[in-house]
């Protein structure tokens, strides 16, 4: 699909720190803030990111209106999410993208942010999928360094172990996705992904499996499985089973969907709800790899 990567940052650079969903607390965005300065860049935070009404940041529109600010912004060279939870979708609609049109810029959350992932691709640019204020202090030093990597313009491939239960292959196309429960939200809707020739990445947390039955059955009734020429499973972290257990590992109840498609699909990627939730460029061009001796995600 060729989506446009935005310009890659300079050391001086400054980005902006909004919280569009869930409030947070001080700390976290002070370890943000002291992070984004040893890697020579500099932080500027939204008006209320720090504020609280209830579970949110602030109100529908003071959150419209922090992230609208930093979209903006014309010396801000990214914004980063600073949480998410839940909140996102409240305020999309009311989000005008003429100035980011005209000069794009990452981007950089996980979780209820995909939200927002959703809406950039639909426009025909990239964004990060990384992590977050709030997790920056308990990530591995792979995680950290994947981002900083990206918004300096390097982009390197990802090389691990294979897991048992992969699907061997070999693929190529746009990288689309992030959080399961999001996407699968957003199926209905005008930001829906192109899953047309797209390597999908999924994760989720605190999922019921029969919640991720669910999903994968309205992916795959929307067309959305058929379309994809691979999948990537992300952390499924601290997922629950009924009190009658529901009879399949989030392996096998994944496989079940890929009957009849040998697609190459890997479990257990470093992106997620994880403490190494290493950073991927959604609408990049990638190549996924999957054989017996390892797994490679390639950016093309």
């Amino acid at each position: 699909m060729n989506l446009v990567a935005p310009p890659s940052l300079q050391s001086g650079d400054l980005v902006y720190l909004c919280a569009p969903a869930k409030a947070i607390e001080e700390h976290y965005i002070i370890e943000a803030e002291n992070w984004l300065q040893s890697i020579g860049l500099r932080a500027m935070r939204s008006l209320n990111l720090t504020g609280r009404h209830h579970y949110f940041s602030g109100t529908e529109l003071e959150r419209l209106a922090d992230l609208q600010a930093g979209l903006d912004h014309p010396q801000a060279k990214a914004v980063w999410c600073v949480r998410g939870g839940y909140g996102c979708v409240q305020i999309l609609d009311g989000l005008q993208w003429a100035q980011f049109i005209r000069e794009p810029k990452w981007l950089i959350g996980f979780s209820d942010i995909c939200v927002l992932h959703h809406k950039i691709q639909s426009l025909g640019f990239q964004s990060i999928h990384g992590t977050m204020a709030l997790n920056i202090e308990k990530n591995s030093a792979e995680a950290k360094a994947r981002l900083s990597e990206i918004l300096y313009g390097e982009k390197a491939s990802f090389d691990f172990e294979p897991k048992p239960f992969n699907q061997l292959g070999k693929a190529s196309g746009t990288l689309v996705g992030g959080n399961l429960s999001i996407t699968y939200s957003m199926l209905a809707t005008p930001e829906r992904y192109p899953f047309n020739d797209a390597i999908l990445f999924i994760e989720d947390l605190a999922e019921h499996l029969y919640h991720i039955d669910r999903m994968f059955h309205a992916l795959q009734k929307s067309g959305a499985l058929a379309q994809i020429n691979g999948l990537i499973v992300g952390g499924m972290t601290d997922l629950e089973d009924t009190d009658v257990p529901f009879g399949k590992t989030i392996e096998a109840l994944i496989l079940t969907h890929f009957k009849y498609r040998k697609i190459p699909i890997c479990f257990d990627f470093p992106a997620g709800h994880i403490d190494d939730n290493q950073a991927l460029a959604l609408g990049a061009e990638v190549q996924l790899e999957v054989n017996s001796e390892q797994v490679v995600l390639s950016y093309l």
